[in-house]
């Protein structure tokens, strides 16, 4: 088959602005990015804070609602995310029966699309009800994770023990025994830290959708399938792929040199926002060294700091919230494959919060695209083609 080439004159069409770089499409109070500063805002308030003084509930309450909880406020909050935590039966028998080779997020989208089908309130387009399965989804969504993990192990799927926070649950439930109150704190800070972080390819998903008067589920689910994309969410897991794929006996400074040689990418660094070191990644580089330090894997810590090194010195370039994330998973026993997850379980918050600010001053999305192909061509018979 003969391909068609042809000159454009782009004088007479619109600017393009590829992959929407430098678009502003929404306006939003859920978060801000100085990205020359390193600076991340949360409705308010800024990271640096919230990751050291809060909870990620509170954090969710804050997403939501545009303001931190009282005290009385939280205890609702939780109380009611305690009480949302089991999951269908429908979806745990589907958990039950993905093959163990399936891939988490796939396996997490799916359940999360079936939720809807076992929601009363899915056609409740009330702010109400909306905010109601904002929760009952950031409750549920660790539960598929945790259980399709020990289901692929040949494990028994684990109910919530409904209590303390999200990240004490899903713990639990992912390894069958109760974390500490140092494991549970650091997992919590990573949640906070995942929670939101402006208008990237997943929440621009989630408003798409909102903005066709589509369910919240719909969007939820829409917005996995995007951050499934390894250009989007699955930098950490590659990260630790790389450093598994290594051993004591590698010159790190000389692999990496080696790789920047053959103009081959280094995973967890960069930002198509930040131009200096991510203010997610100090608090992830500080959990890093501790958690190796604490479980014998110091190398890995180690390791991470001197590709930063080379990584700065050869092409001034910081590292992002995946980079250390990863030496933090795995320094709690989590299997690489599902980091991708724990961010949407994380980023859950920040998805529904911008579904409902969406919903509350709602434009359909309706970008125009740049034709590039021929115009009026004669059309002709098949057997003359």
């Amino acid at each position: 088959m003969s391909t068609i080439t042809h000159e454009i004159d782009l004088s007479e069409y619109p600017h393009l602005d590829k992959g929407l770089e430098g678009i502003v499409a929404f306006s939003s109070k859920k978060s801000f990015i100085d990205g020359a500063k390193g600076e991340l805002i949360y409705s308010g308030y800024n990271i640096n804070d919230l990751a050291q003084k809060s909870t990620f509930e509170e954090v969710c309450f804050l997403l939501w609602h545009e303001r931190l909880p009282s005290q009385a406020e939280l205890n609702e909050l939780n109380e009611v995310l305690r009480a949302e935590r089991d999951i269908p039966k429908e979806v745990i028998d589907y958990i039950e029966s993905a093959p163990n080779d399936a891939i988490p997020m796939a396996v997490l989208r799916t359940a999360v699309s079936m939720l809807a089908d076992h929601d009363e309130e899915t056609e409740d387009y009330s702010e109400e009800a909306i905010l109601r399965k904002s929760i009952r989804m950031t409750a549920k969504i660790p539960a598929i994770i945790a259980g399709f993990s020990r289901k692929r192990e040949g494990k028994s799927i684990l109910s919530p023990l409904k209590k303390n926070s999200i990240a004490y649950d899903f713990l639990y439930m992912l390894n069958g025994e109760e974390p500490g109150e140092k494991t549970e704190r650091t997992f919590d800070m990573c949640l906070i830290l995942h929670a939101e972080h402006g208008m990237n390819a997943s929440t621009f998903t989630c408003r798409s959708i909102c903005a066709t008067n589509s369910d919240i589920h719909s969007a939820v689910t829409g917005a996995i399938g995007s951050l499934k994309g390894p250009l989007h969410g699955g930098a950490n897991t590659a990260v630790m792929n790389m450093l598994k794929a290594l051993d004591k006996d590698t010159d790190i400074a000389a692999f990496v040199r080696e790789k920047l040689a053959k103009k081959e990418k280094i995973s967890g660094f960069g930002h198509r926002v930040y131009k200096t070191f991510d203010p997610r990644a100090h608090h992830l580089r500080d959990m890093a060294e501790g958690l190796a330090k604490e479980v014998d894997m110091e190398y890995l810590y180690e390791w991470s700091e001197t590709i930063l090194k080379v990584m700065k010195e050869e092409k001034n370039i910081d590292p992002n919230v995946d980079f250390f994330s990863a030496t933090v998973y795995f320094s709690m026993g989590i299997e690489p494959d599902l980091y991708t997850c724990i961010f949407a379980m994380a980023r859950i918050s920040g998805w529904t919060a911008h579904y409902i600010e969406q919903w509350n001053n709602n434009r359909l999305v309706r970008p125009r695209q740049l034709y590039l192909g021929e115009k009026n061509l004669p059309y002709t018979s098949i057997e003359n083609r």
